[in-house]
């Protein structure tokens, strides 16, 4: 399967994304909130440089989970609202980290 390149309003959001899941860690090790969360510390680091833009959702998860984050509030940090209210997300229901293709 081709993946289309991801747009630059999808790279900011994954750099949002990132930094705030490695703010929330804050003095935690990556290897430790990576193995608490189930997934490898390396993914865990492409997520928080933005390496990974669009991280599967289950993943996003577990790390929110672990360092205490709700999705609702990464949700709000990550697609903030626009001038006219709505969020850059798309309708509700939209996909955090969905496969484009």
């Amino acid at each position: 399967m081709v993946r289309l390149p991801l747009s630059p309003d999808e790279l900011e959001r994954g750099r949002r994304l990132g930094a705030l899941l490695r703010s929330a860690r804050d003095d935690r090790s990556i290897l430790d909130v990576a193995l608490a969360a189930g997934i490898s510390p390396e993914t865990l680091r492409k997520i928080e440089t933005g390496r990974i833009a669009t991280p599967s959702f289950a993943s996003i998860a577990a790390v929110a989970g672990v360092v205490g984050l709700s999705l609702d509030t990464l949700w709000a940090e990550v697609h903030p609202p626009s001038p006219t209210g709505s969020t850059d997300g798309g309708p509700s229901g939209a996909r955090v980290g969905a496969v484009r293709g």
